[in-house]
């Protein structure tokens, strides 16, 4: 049974009450983790990733930020050494050399509206609730309305897609952008309210692992051991999704949400892995291609994706690696 260390990190970057878990390895430096949310279901593989790292010797610690924006800043300042996001436009407007290295899940999200609207065309000058200013969801609300010639009203952000959920059930929205699990669950809670609308295909990335270059080069070995775990997780995923449940530890972070989450995990992973949710591979070159061209249409990127050069935000090496 794993000992948990829990302390409250109250700096001026991170949210008032973020929760950091550490826990000791082999390696003598610790290697710390922005996450850019709390643990939740879509952490589960990722957390199966950090149990399979740390019997292979990494030492780690996790501090759990309010949104992405405080995750990436956090990468930044030095504060903390790998975040979760996709931080294209801190990477291409930022001095400090910032560079992806595993894409967790792409943008597979479902604009969910009530139930008068049935066509994203629909949805032109009307108010919208999304995750975070600069975030996934921003950006395919840009690119909705770059591809339906239509202009999104108001936009308003609430963290977090379960919270979204709560705020669409209480009338406070009549349109937003959810995550897999949580479309699923306002459709069996209120299919007769609400609509999701339908969606062109995304495989940009909507999570993903990044970190300064000159980090990742001096600490290679804790890197390797990373990716290398979440390689062979997000390969035994696309075999057999129950493989998250039953190498989930129940004492650790996963293992502690409520019973109803819990129960609900292989129909999660199953339901993502055949939605092409997950690349076994980590995306790589091909993600880097797609991410340069999505977000340079959802305007976080400058310049013509054909001409930037994908070694400017991406770091292939420990991939490669892992993935030979």
């Amino acid at each position: 049974m794993r000992n948990f260390v829990k302390t409250i990190a109250q700096t001026a970057l991170a949210a008032p009450l973020a929760l950091a878990v550490s826990f000791s390895g082999a390696q003598a430096e610790t290697l710390r983790i922005a996450l850019a949310e709390t643990p939740s279901d879509e952490l589960a593989a990722f957390f199966v990733a950090l149990d399979r790292a740390k019997a292979n010797g990494l030492d780690y610690e996790w501090t759990a930020f309010s949104d992405e924006e405080l995750a990436i800043q956090a990468i930044l300042s030095g504060q903390m050494d790998i975040g979760f996001g996709t931080p294209y436009s801190a990477m291409q407007r930022s001095r400090a050399p910032i560079r992806i290295i595993f894409q967790l899940s792409k943008l597979k999200f479902f604009p969910v509206a009530v139930k008068e609207y049935t066509d994203l065309s629909q949805l032109d000058g009307k108010p919208i609730m999304l995750h975070s200013r600069g975030g996934g969801t921003d950006s395919i609300a840009n690119v909705i309305e770059d591809r339906m010639g239509i202009e999104l009203g108001e936009r308003s952000y609430v963290p977090g897609s379960s919270n979204r959920v709560v705020a669409m059930l209480a009338g406070q929205a009549e349109a937003t952008i959810l995550d897999l699990s949580n479309k699923n669950k306002i459709i069996a809670e209120a299919g007769d309210r609400f609509n999701v609308l339908p969606m062109f295909d995304v495989d940009a990335s909507d999570e993903a692992l990044f970190a300064n270059l000159d980090w990742i080069q001096e600490n290679e070995d804790q890197v390797n051991i990373l990716v290398a775990a979440l390689v062979s997780v997000w390969q035994d995923v696309a075999k057999d999704p129950t493989i998250v449940s039953r190498e989930t530890n129940p004492d650790g972070p996963i293992g502690q949400l409520p019973a109803e989450i819990l129960a609900q995990l292989d129909g999660f992973y199953t339901e993502a892995v055949a939605g092409g949710l997950y690349d076994p591979n980590g995306g790589g070159r091909t993600a880097a291609m797609a991410d340069l061209e999505w977000y340079a249409a959802s305007g976080q990127l400058d310049g013509d994706p054909s001409e930037l050069n994908i070694d400017d935000f991406w770091y292939m090496a420990p991939l490669d690696a892992a993935t030979k």
